[in-house]
Formats: structure tokens, C-alpha cells, sequence
């Protein structure tokens, strides 16, 4: 009888062993089951966060803004106010411009210590360490296509050309010869390339560059089809392109003929955004089929203190995403009376 309870006892050993061991080895699977979904779980997530970093890194920004002037009432502000650094006029922005990839104004005048006055009573000229102030601001690329690059004729403009490429800043509408003052400035980030072209119709037409000779990109009603082809060319090469344009009157709350028609032209032949300058006022931004006109972006640093129209401007946020512009937003800039830019508030 001890013996039949032995082998049961024996039996059922062996059973409860066996049901250990097989509860082991599932509970064995269940954490590797566990370790795989908290793989897989990590994995997805690590997938996730990478896809919105770079779906981040692929934006890019890029800011235009009006008028540029560092000459005049500017100057005296910056030897008064600043001791005579050139950074003075950006102190209040230049951290807000250098979050872009790139920024891109209108330089009205030249930069330079040559030259003799040709231009009229409003002539421009500023102390060549104010590419020191346009460097430390973040600017990339300045449209030299407007009625004061010349105001101190041609060899005070060619030292700016030279002054600017030695900082690292781009120039556009504008060059030592015609090739260059009507070629795009193309860049390139992130994989998508960015072309920028900047006419003007103001001041004599003298001043068009030439075949061996300097001078700025000039547009009339004679030259349309050369603008065209200079476009439509520029676009080819290019995933957005930027045209500026010198035009309008100046003061004037809304676009002349010429700016709208150029503008519609200029979207017409390829162009996905058309920004004015020159009115020293800030004008409608319009949608026109599948491209953006700022007709005016107004005053950037000036010293045009006699209205509180010309002590404003517009700072045009650009966001670019697969290589499409995605958005546009005016930003509102209010020039102080030291003739500081600073950033007011998004435009409604």
C-alpha cells in the first residue's frame, strides 16, 4: 500500500513539475512578447518624432523686408545713440531676422567711400562699415535695383558690389555687367533651390547695365520680352522664385498701374511671389492665381520721421515646404525714433 502511495505522490510530482515548468516558459514568452511590443511601441514612436524633425527641417523660412537706409538722419543716430557701431539700427530685431534661412532687402544706396554726388538732393551714401550692421542683422541677399544705387555714380556702386561680396552678403539687380545684373541668385537648402531676381523702372535709364558695363536690371514696356525670357529662365532653374520690384509712387497707399501689371506679368511667366519696394509705405499684399504680390513692404530702417505711415513696415514671413511656398505672413514692424526696426505684431 506505501508503495502505490509512493508512485502517486511520484505522478503527481511530476505533473505539478511539469505544469511549472510549462507556466515557466510561458510567462517566459509573455516578457518576450512584452520586450517586443515595448520594441516595437519605442520603435514607432522614435519613427514618429523623427518624421516630425524632419519634416521641421525641411521647412524653410525666409524674410523680406522693405527699405534699407543708412545714410542721413540713420547715420547720425548711429554715431550719436550707438557710438558709431552700424549694428545700432538692428539691436531691437536682428535676433528675430537671424531665425530665417535667408533675409532679403532693398539697399537704398550705396555703401561706400568713392564717388562723387550725381543724384538729386536726396542722395545716399552710407560709411562702408555699415555692411558691418547689415552682417551682424543676418541679411543674405540685398536687391541693389533702385533710384539711389547711383547717387554717387558708378564707381561708388561697384565698390558696393565689392564691399558686399567681401562680407558675404549676395547683391541682385545689379552687377559689373548686363550677364550678371539680370542673372538669378539661386540658393539652395535643404534640397529645394530658391531664385531671386529685382528690377527697377526709376531713375535714368543710363543706368541699365550694358555688355561690359555695370549697372542695375532695368524694365520698360521695351524690354518685356527680355524680362520674360530672363523669368521663365530663372524658373527652370529654380523650385520657388522671388522677383522684387523698385516701382510705384511714392507715399501712395495703393499700387500703380505699372506695379500691378508687372507683378501679374511676372506670376504669369513663373514667379511665385512679387515683392515691391520704393513707396516707402506699407500697400496690399495680394493672391493672384498661384502666386503672392506684396506691392509695397514699406520702410525698414529710415529716418522718414515725418509720418507715422513711413515709420512702419511689413516683415514677410515665407514658409517654403515641399518646395511649394506654403504660407506668407506680413509682420508688422514699427521704426522707433532712434530709427530702429522692431517687431510689432502679425498684420490681420
Amino acid at each position: 500500500m506505501s508503495r502505490i502511495y509512493f508512485v502517486l505522490a511520484i505522478i503527481i510530482g511530476l505533473i505539478t513539475l511539469e505544469f511549472l515548468v510549462f507556466n515557466l516558459f510561458l510567462f517566459e514568452k509573455e516578457l518576450e512578447n512584452e520586450a517586443f511590443f515595448e520594441n516595437l511601441k519605442n520603435q514607432i514612436l522614435s519613427s514618429f518624432i523623427l518624421n516630425k524633425i524632419q519634416e521641421k527641417n525641411s521647412e524653410i523660412t525666409i524674410f523680406v523686408v522693405g527699405d534699407i537706409m543708412l545714410d542721413r538722419g540713420v547715420e547720425y543716430k548711429i554715431g550719436e545713440e550707438g557710438k558709431g557701431d552700424y549694428s545700432f539700427p538692428f539691436l531691437k530685431i536682428a535676433e528675430e531676422l537671424r531665425r530665417a534661412d535667408f533675409v532679403f532687402g532693398n539697399l537704398e544706396g550705396p555703401i561706400s567711400d568713392k564717388g562723387q554726388k550725381v543724384g538729386s538732393i536726396y542722395s545716399f551714401r552710407a560709411d562702408p562699415k555699415a555692411v558691418e550692421g547689415l552682417k551682424y542683422a543676418g541679411f543674405d541677399i540685398l536687391s541693389v535695383a533702385n533710384n539711389h544705387i547711383f547717387d554717387y555714380g558708378r564707381e561708388a556702386m561697384e565698390d558696393t558690389f565689392k564691399r558686399l561680396k567681401e562680407a558675404g552678403i549676395e547683391y541682385v539687380g545689379g552687377g559689373f555687367d548686363e550677364k550678371e545684373a539680370y542673372s538669378p541668385l539661386i540658393k539652395e537648402i535643404n534640397g529645394t533651390k530658391i531664385g531671386f531676381l529685382a528690377y527697377t523702372n526709376l531713375g535714368p535709364e543710363a543706368w541699365e547695365a550694358t555688355e561690359g558695363k555695370s549697372g542695375i536690371a532695368w524694365i520698360d514696356e521695351k524690354n518685356l520680352e527680355k524680362i520674360k525670357k530672363g523669368i521663365e529662365a530663372a524658373k527652370q532653374k529654380s523650385d520657388v522664385l522671388i522677383v522684387s520690384l523698385h516701382s510705384g509712387e511714392e507715399y501712395a497707399a495703393n499700387p500703380t498701374s505699372f506695379q500691378t501689371s508687372f507683378a501679374r506679368f511676372a506670376i504669369d511667366t513663373g514667379a511665385d511671389l512679387v515683392v515691391g519696394h520704393h513707396p516707402h509705405v506699407v500697400q496690399k499684399i495680394e493672391r493672384y492665381k498661384d502666386g503672392w504680390i506684396a506691392y509695397s513692404l514699406g520702410n525698414f530702417v529710415f529716418d522718414q520721421n515725418f509720418s507715422a505711415n513711413t515709420m512702419e513696415g511689413s516683415n514677410l514671413k515665407i514658409t517654403i515646404k515641399n518646395k511649394k511656398i506654403e504660407s506668407i505672413f506680413p509682420q508688422k514692424i514699427k521704426i522707433s525714433d532712434s530709427f530702429q526696426p522692431i517687431l510689432s505684431k502679425i498684420i490681420n
